[in-house]
């Protein structure tokens, strides 16, 4: 559902979403924020990307942060849904947003470069600045978000500046544009040690980008019904 029109974003007919769209269960939450906008201000341009690939974590569960117990660090993990969790995954920032519960979050896995009105071309080439490729050029579109620390390289996100911040409607937030899934991809998490709840299929990939995503999960060799499982609109808010 969309957010009501905010008057306190930059432009009137934003439609950000508000704190308690966060207040459900991680899983829900990771699905529901499939097809969504993040949007993030550098200097004068409006970063933007659409989220294709989550990963949802329970303070219950080994695969999570949480599970290791209250930190300062994690503190974000605890706070109420709508609050922001970042940390260093292999020297590279990572986006992750509290869920319904404490210790419960959902990780922003990988996202697709979003242009609009608000997010131009200017806007793309600062991305592109922003991460470029291992000889200093351009990515491709289809390469410049899809990865958790690709995406926040791409939108200038950093730990020191938004770690355990709720979202500013003048700096950064989530919009919903009206986007949609037609068929949303369920399978494990990636890089979960073994022993730490490695099978939980926790990971949700919106279909139509399975090929821009983090690892596409309908690869060659994957199985309906053992690797994945194919979840149908009327099957996402189960």
């Amino acid at each position: 559902m969309s957010a009501d029109p905010n008057l306190s974003l930059p432009w009137p007919e934003g439609r950000a979403l508000p704190a308690g769209f966060f207040d459900r269960d991680a899983c829900q939450l990771a699905r529901d924020l499939l097809g969504k906008v993040i949007r993030h201000r550098q200097g004068e341009h409006w970063l933007s990307a659409r989220i294709i690939e989550t990963e949802a974590y329970y303070l219950s569960e080994k695969g999570s942060h949480a599970s290791l117990g209250y930190t300062h660090k994690r503190r974000a993990l605890f706070m109420d849904g709508g609050h922001i969790y970042m940390y260093y995954a292999r020297g590279g920032d990572s986006l992750n947003f509290s869920a319904q519960g404490p210790g419960n979050a959902v990780l922003i896995k990988s996202a697709y470069p979003w242009q609009d009105a608000r997010s131009g071309a200017t806007a793309l080439a600062q991305m592109q600045r922003n991460n470029p490729d291992a000889q200093g050029r351009a990515r491709a579109l289809d390469r410049l978000c899809n990865g958790q620390t690709l995406l926040c390289k791409a939108l200038g996100l950093k730990v020191p500046d938004w770690d355990a911040q709720p979202f500013d409607e003048q700096r950064l937030f989530v919009e919903d544009l009206g986007e949609r899934p037609q068929q949303i991809v369920q399978c494990t998490r990636l890089g979960i040690p073994h022993g730490r709840d490695e099978q939980l299929p926790y990971r949700f990939v919106d279909a139509a980008f399975v090929r821009h995503c983090t690892r596409n999960p309908l690869r060659r060799g994957q199985l309906a019904g053992r690797d994945y499982h194919l979840l149908a609109p009327e099957d996402d808010h189960r």
